[in-house]
């Protein structure tokens, strides 16, 4: 009788030991269905960030260069403002010695040019003819000067345009980051599945250990639940706020780039006008010196706004892929 026992307990034992819950088979079917597909919101979310990060860095690139030509374009004008001051100079010899050539001969300087020449007459000549080539010496130089001052006049524009380009190009990209970071973050429907797949995880866990205390469970089936759950648990320590934190920040330094950006590149262009160049009096030259000033303040301004913007969404890559690895552990596990 003991023996007839002994063969049935083992003949049964593998049905017992290979058995399979239904129970658990739904629980594991239900988190497959929350839980797969996450990686792919992720993936796209890290790869826009990347995008953005790109974009911002194209900003920050430009801001330096507006600020670094504005400091160029800043000692040109310094050294068009002397040579101005040493047109000026040159035209106000220039009038002297036209004034003095000009001056009316008196009735005893007519008579003395018809007496015969004298010694102290050809002297008289000599300097004459001294003066004449020093008049023609100061012709000579504030040509070369004037020419001088309309080229270097003329790179100070282009720097000028250059700086207000780049200012323009650098509030664009930023205008950019701010719609990128804004639509980058982990939405409401993705929450929803992250959130869904937590308590599926948390039903399968339950389930799992009822199941193998029951004995309806083989040892396959619950080594492979109790993975999923160690796994895909690690969604409940996933800190996805972080990530929206991160894209907010980099919205809020893009726009504050793309606002300080767009008042530079305006300030620029004024500051390059022929009408703001040419009043050369002390209040306009005054008012040009104070405009360059500001625009490359803003230049720099920006440039440290688009820099903050790129920080925040190459961390943002980071919290992102933490992550994505624990999507895609846990749809390797399921």
């Amino acid at each position: 009788m003991r023996r007839y026992l002994f063969l049935c307990f083992i003949c049964l034992a593998p049905s017992f030991g290979h058995a399979s819950s239904h129970a658990l088979d739904e629980a594991i079917r239900g988190a497959r269905i929350y839980c797969l597909g996450i990686s792919d919101d992720l993936a796209h979310l890290k790869t826009m960030a990347g995008i953005n990060t790109v974009v911002t860095s194209v900003g920050v690139a430009t801001g330096a260069g507006a600020t670094a030509v504005g400091v160029v374009k800043s000692g040109k004008d310094k050294g068009i403002e002397e040579l101005e001051k040493y047109v000026e100079e040159l035209r106000a010899l220039g009038q002297m010695q036209t004034e003095v050539d000009y001056i009316e001969l008196t009735a005893q300087e007519i008579q003395m040019l018809n007496t015969p020449v004298e010694i102290d007459d050809v002297a008289a000549s000599v300097n004459d003819s001294s003066t004449v080539a020093e008049n023609e010496s100061v012709s000579s130089e504030l040509a070369l000067a004037e020419e001088k001052l309309r080229q270097e006049t003329r790179k100070s524009k282009n720097l000028g345009n250059w700086r207000t380009g780049l200012l323009a190009a650098n509030t664009v990209t930023n205008v950019a980051g701010v719609a990128i970071a804004a639509n980058n973050k982990v939405d409401d429907e993705l929450q929803g599945r992250i959130d869904e797949c937590v308590v599926r995880i948390n039903q399968l866990d339950i389930i799992n250990m009822q199941e193998h205390v029951a004995g309806n469970s083989d040892d396959n089936q619950f080594a492979m639940a109790s993975n999923i759950v160690n796994v895909c648990g690690m969604w409940k320590n996933a800190n996805l706020a972080q990530i929206n934190a991160k894209a907010k920040a980099a919205a809020i330094s893009s726009g504050i780039g793309s606002g300080v950006g767009l008042i530079g590149a305006l300030t620029s262009a004024v500051a390059n006008t022929d009408k703001t160049r040419n009043d050369n009096t002390a209040a306009g030259k005054a008012k040009e010196k104070n405009l360059n000033t500001a625009a490359n303040v803003l230049a720099g301004g920006t440039t440290v706004a688009s820099g903050v913007a790129t920080i925040f969404n190459a961390t943002q890559i980071g919290a992102i892929k933490r992550a994505l690895e624990i999507a895609a552990s846990c749809e390797e596990a399921l």
